[in-house]
């Protein structure tokens, strides 16, 4: 390796380091904001946010490297130019290509992580996160439940007490049960305690009543039943885990589940279609990492010098990045409706760098313009002597 060649890498894999860390920290703290309530009202260790928040930074990772990548190999080589170093450089004998090699060197590390990140670690990390998920809305939540506030454990039972006693006794209870859809319920009770069942916390009751409404049948109207008890319990977990694991979330899966659904999970024809776009996106989008670099070398490289910097080069390669960006986004979405434009999906992710790949080599096959001979103006018809 040449020392020009480990001087522009050395300055771009620092920088690169520096900005991804950077980002990928805005955006986790931004997004664990909404689990904080975890820690401040509902009583669970700080340990438990970090971790659960920290299964997310992979995902981060997976989708701000190629941009991180890009955004500093452009602003690099343009700051080389505004620092005349590249004149100084090409002026030696080193080629576009040469130039760019401390680039495409740092890039193919970064696609190399993002192949990591996309094909092991993300999906590994967020099936982690949704089983931290699903403990903390079954198993532990007898601690969710807070004095004078309707608690929702999970999106189909919720649970109101009035008063928390320091031992864990409940009193004024109200629990709304909608997990059996054709037969919601809802529970009053005096007080009740809080204990360990065999699908996980439950909450036993006394001295109450049972309200359910019957559901209107053919030639019946609604009815309510109303019965009183003594005691009764209600599972504060949700019935089983096999409904989420037949449910799990397209992330939560390697890239052979998506591509090839088991047929026993019985899922329906547009979920099919939209793993199988999701499946080819992670194989495709590390690849755009390289392309990203590609199109930040064309733009710096390829335009002629300017005395006064390359603030207009820098300016036109974000702006077709972003472009980029949005199209991917759109190309995503489509391909999911309709697998027939999943080649959209790699053409996205390798055709740029192919534009600039060409572009880099000075642009073979496109037409040029001559340039006037010297003492004539072509443009007046007047010949050069």
């Amino acid at each position: 390796m040449s020392r020009v060649t480990r001087y522009i890498s050395r300055q771009i894999a620092f920088s690169l380091i520096a900005v991804t860390v950077g980002l990928a920290a805005l955006i986790w703290l931004t997004q664990s904001l909404r689990f904080i309530e975890l820690v401040l009202d509902r009583g669970l260790p700080f340990s438990v946010f970090i971790e659960l928040t920290g299964l997310l930074l992979p995902s981060f990772f997976a989708v701000i490297l190629p941009i991180t990548t890009f955004v500093v190999t452009l602003f690099a080589y343009v700051r080389l130019s505004s620092d005349r170093e590249l004149v100084v450089m090409r002026a030696a004998g080193l080629s576009d290509w040469r130039l760019a090699r401390p680039a495409l060197l740092v890039a193919s590390v970064s696609t190399a992580i993002c192949f990591f990140l996309q094909l092991y670690l993300v999906p590994v990390s967020h099936a982690a996160f949704r089983t931290w998920q699903f403990e903390i809305r079954n198993q532990m939540a007898a601690i969710l439940l807070q004095e004078g506030v309707f608690s929702s454990v999970g999106n189909d039972l919720t649970v109101y007490a009035r008063v928390r006693e320091p031992d864990g006794t409940l009193r004024g209870i109200v629990v709304h049960d909608s997990r059996d859809p054709g037969a919601p319920v809802t529970i009053l009770a005096e007080r009740g305690v809080i204990g360990s069942g065999a699908n996980g916390p439950r909450v036993t009751l006394f001295n109450g009543q049972r309200q359910q409404v019957e559901r209107a049948g053919a030639g019946r109207t609604p009815r309510l039943t109303v019965l009183a008890f003594e005691e009764n319990s209600v599972d504060l977990a949700r019935t089983g885990r096999a409904e989420e694991a037949r449910n799990r979330d397209s992330r939560e899966r390697f890239v052979g589940e998506l591509l090839d659904p088991d047929p026993a999970e019985a899922l329906q024809p547009r979920d099919v279609r939209r793993f199988r776009a999701e499946g080819y996106g992670r194989l495709a989008s590390p690849l755009t990492t390289l392309s990203f670099t590609l199109v930040g070398l064309a733009a710096a490289l390829a335009s002629t010098f300017r005395r006064y910097g390359g603030g207009a080069a820098a300016v036109m390669g974000v702006a077709f990045v972003v472009g980029l960006l949005a199209v991917g986004l759109a190309v995503g979405n489509l391909a999911a409706r309709d697998n027939r434009f999943i080649p959209l999906i790699w053409l996205h992710a390798v055709g740029p760098g192919v534009i600039a790949a060409w572009v880099l080599s000075g642009a073979p096959g496109w037409p040029r313009r001559a340039p006037a001979m010297p003492g004539g103006d072509e443009r007046l018809g007047v010949p050069a002597e």
